[in-house]
């Protein structure tokens, strides 16, 4: 993968800079030991790897403020950071770009449940957000899978979804307005705590942006009502496309579960031996989960099982306590950790048609046979989001870049199908290059024209989304 030259002159002038950035931060907040810069190397997507110059932790908008302004007359590129989760390269640093992590931006702000938002700083975790509310009946919707670990920072620049989304959308479906900080410190509010507002959608432009149009320090979320009840069925199948082909049933015949979730039998196995959920011997097993009153989860849950059982199913079993409902979660759950412990890996993010989810199950397993590496699947298939883990030996030679040659091959019969590169994970690095597999120079030139205004110096987030080659001249 390759990655910009640094500047020289970057690099020559950085006590100058750190100087500068002293002036409006406290020491302890400018991080420009080497040793300690190595923690900011990468993010999740630990194939690549990069120390920044230097890395600012700021605690407020106007610290944000002054770095981003200081950074911008010294002409040094920035990379927001969350909490590293990425999976897609998103927080990679350049060798002479400044790191700006909003970890200790972590205060709520206001609550108000009468018009059922809350606002809080950015380097709140996901998994916060509800635990602020739910004592008072409330819950924050989107749920990735890190949300115990990521920022809603990052949330907001991957537009993130989670297992629930399927009913509940994501990050943008529940995201109201935002505090931004521009690459010249300007301070901008966009949206705000009401359903829409007036003019261009520009939070429709910024949720998503992966970090090109500015820092976004303070975000106003939808909290909703938790529902009065829910309940999972857990079903097996003998094979990935009958399983898929339930999913594409479920969906078609108007039923709408709070989340459909599926996992193969590597993933099955791998999770079964790290945390006894105690799934069944199959190929294939989906998690349907309902919500409601009780009748309505009765009511929902009998379509379901109806339209399982015509796949015939290994086995479906229903849940009846909340004990019942937590072991079928147990393992989905637990299913990125479990097989991190068995295999390095490298996790995939296309989205697809559901009515394409058998063929497009079909032909993963072909490019598995084809490559010489397995896949195990695990991912939200109620809404198409695949998120196929390529199993391969970091070590290997020329793994890796087998492993990324399949990879760009799935990610490209996501959109041969009618599909996208990303659903939640973003472009970053890793699908950067493919971006003109689904879109055509003048989409791509469209897209860039956008960046121009937010970020004429093309400062932020350098070497992301956008083909390099595309790109080298807007950054000089």
């Amino acid at each position: 993968m390759q990655m910009p030259v640094p500047d020289p002159r970057i690099l020559a002038q950085k006590d100058a800079l750190v100087a500068a950035l002293a002036e409006g931060l406290p020491r302890d907040a400018i991080i420009t030991d080497p040793v300690e810069t190595r923690a900011y190397e990468c993010d999740a997507l630990t194939a690549y790897r990069c120390p920044p110059l230097l890395a600012v932790l700021p605690a407020t908008t106007e610290e944000v403020s002054h770095v981003l302004r200081t950074c911008h007359r010294f002409g040094v590129p920035v990379v927001p950071r969350g909490s590293g989760t990425s999976l897609a390269g998103g927080a990679l640093p350049t060798a002479d770009a400044v790191i700006l992590g909003v970890a200790r931006m972590t205060e709520v702000l206001e609550r108000n449940y009468d018009d059922r938002f809350i606002r809080v700083q950015t380097g709140m975790t996901n998994l916060r957000v509800t635990g602020e509310v739910e004592g008072d009946g409330f819950f924050y919707a989107p749920d990735p899978s890190s949300q115990l670990a990521c920022a809603i920072a990052g949330n907001i620049a991957m537009n993130s979804g989670g297992a629930h989304c399927l009913k509940y959308g994501v990050t943008t479906n529940n995201l109201l307005g935002v505090t931004m900080v521009m690459m010249d410190g300007e301070v901008a509010e966009i949206g705000g705590p009401w359903l829409d507002s007036g003019g261009l959608d520009l939070l429709g432009v910024i949720c998503g942006s992966e970090g090109q149009l500015g820092v976004v320090t303070e975000a106003t979320l939808r909290i909703l009502p938790k529902p009065e009840g829910a309940r999972p069925v857990l079903i097996g199948y003998d094979s990935n496309e009958v399983a898929g082909a339930c999913v594409r049933d479920i969906i078609e015949a108007g039923v709408l579960p709070v989340a459909i979730e599926f996992m193969d039998r590597p993933c099955i196995e791998a999770t079964e031996a790290f945390a006894g959920a105690g799934y069944p011997d199959c190929e294939a097993l989906l998690i349907v989960e309902v919500e409601g009153s009780p009748a309505e989860i009765d009511e929902q849950l009998a379509v379901i099982t109806a339209i399982a059982e015509r796949h015939n199913p290994v086995e479906l079993r229903e849940s009846g306590s909340a004990d019942e409902s937590a072991r079928i979660w147990l393992g989905r759950k637990s299913a990125f950790g479990a097989m991190g412990q068995i295999n390095d890996y490298m996790c995939l993010d296309g989205t697809i048609p559901i009515s394409e989810l058998p063929a497009v199950l079909k032909r993963m397993g072909e490019l598995s046979d084809e490559y010489g590496l397995k896949v195990a699947n695990v991912f939200h298939a109620g809404d198409g989001n695949l998120h196929p883990l390529i199993l391969f030996n970091a070590n290997g030679d020329g793994q890796l870049e087998t492993c990324e040659a399949m990879g760009a091959e799935i990610l490209k019969l996501c959109v041969e199908v009618g599909g996208c590169l990303t659903g939640e994970h973003g472009v970053g690095v890793e699908k950067r290059d493919l971006m003109s597999h689904q879109y055509d120079p003048a989409d791509l030139e469209a897209q860039m024209a956008v960046k121009d205004v937010f970020d004429p110096k093309w400062l932020l987030n350098p070497a992301k989304v956008f083909p390099l080659a595309t790109t080298d001249a807007r950054r000089g």
